[in-house]
């Protein structure tokens, strides 16, 4: 069996930044164990599968060690297959997730613009249990799927050096850090050691959580955020409520075939 592989840089307009994904379109779904497997030897953050169903797509997202609700920056990459690999053309795409919700995707001048629900995230305990584990106290702990730790400044943010042992211990999916930006609205980091992920160079779904929170503290539902990685991305926000609206470009790496 051969199955089509992409490997797209997504919230980037270039190849070498941003986040890669791995994007496998299927006939039919294959058994989970084989999709992990697939997941595991790609080593990145999160391999997209997805089948056509009608005018929309069933989508689901595996890291290296886990298949998740939600992700962001893999649907990004999986639209931009579409557009411009699979359909050409294209310019709008809807995918189905194992939830029950309804994901869209809309191409805009070159932004690819993905609407997702919204998680507002609510204060947490534990504050002092992830000064520990981030190796700094942040002002504000809240969580939501991910635990958010708030710091007052960009500065504090980029000299993190979180104990990724300690964050394993955390039954959070991830943990975002997160502050106010010195060129943008906001900044954020996150980590997700748990799944394989160390360090995730831009997570669209952490801003499922970060926009709703951020949008009220400033005061504005239109934000210009950036995941401040090695990598690094921006990311074009928007709050609608119970949705959120996330937009970034994306870049072709590679196109391959899994053989199995």
């Amino acid at each position: 069996m051969r199955i089509p592989i992409y490997q797209i840089d997504a919230f980037s307009d270039r190849v070498f930044a941003g986040n890669p994904a791995a994007v496998c379109p299927l006939e039919s779904w294959l058994e989970t164990e084989v999709m992990q497997a697939i997941a595991a030897e790609n080593n990145l953050s999160e391999t997209a599968f997805f089948i056509a169903n009608g005018d929309a797509y069933d989508i689901r997202w595996f890291t290296p060690k886990a298949e998740i609700d939600l992700a962001g920056h893999p649907t990004l990459a999986t639209a931009h297959a579409i557009f411009t690999e699979i359909e050409p053309g294209r310019s709008s795409a809807r995918f189905n997730t194992k939830l029950g919700d309804v994901l869209s995707v809309v191409e805009d001048d070159g932004v690819l613009i993905m609407d997702f629900p919204a998680r507002p995230p609510a204060p947490a305990e534990g504050i002092d249990e992830m000064a520990e584990a981030l190796g700094a106290r942040p002002e504000l702990f809240l969580a939501a799927r991910d635990a958010i730790a708030v710091f007052g400044s960009e500065e504090e943010l980029r000299a993190l050096s979180p104990d990724m042992g300690r964050l394993t211990e955390f039954t959070f999916l991830g943990t975002i850090a997160t502050a106010p930006g010195d060129e943008v609205d906001f900044v954020s980091r996150f980590f997700a050691p748990r799944h394989g992920i160390p360090e995730d160079p831009v997570t669209g779904s952490a801003h499922c959580e970060l926009i709703p929170y951020w949008a009220d503290r400033l005061g504005k539902t239109t934000l210009h955020a950036r995941q401040i990685s090695e990598r690094g991305g921006d990311l074009y926000c928007e709050y609608l409520g119970e949705r959120v609206k996330i937009g970034g470009r994306a870049a072709t790496f590679m196109r391959g075939k899994i053989e199995l």
